[in-house]
């Protein structure tokens, strides 16, 4: 089994739809990552999810966040991305 032929196959796959989509007047999907904190490892994860979606076309969007958001903070922001039109998902890394 190779991963990263399966990887590439659906990631062309996911890019045809994307571009069927805006073909037809639609928008295309959304994802904003929150990114809590300083975390290497969750910079590199972060940053690769932005890649495959500039990749495969998606609207992305990140917002960085101090370590010390407080829950309420962020709870607050979670539901005012939810509010917003051009946003499908939304990926909250933590620290």
């Amino acid at each position: 089994l190779d991963g990263k032929a399966i990887a590439a196959d659906l990631k062309t796959s996911v890019k045809k739809q994307v571009e069927n989509l805006t073909a037809e007047g639609n928008r295309p999907p959304g994802l904003v990552v929150v990114l809590v904190g300083e975390n290497p490892a969750s910079q590199v994860y972060v940053r690769n999810k932005r890649n495959s979606c500039e990749q495969v076309g998606f609207y992305s969007e990140l917002i960085k966040l101090d370590e010390d958001t407080s829950q309420e903070k962020l709870l607050g922001l979670i539901d005012e991305i939810n509010t917003r039109d051009e946003v499908d998902g939304i990926l909250v890394q933590l620290p």
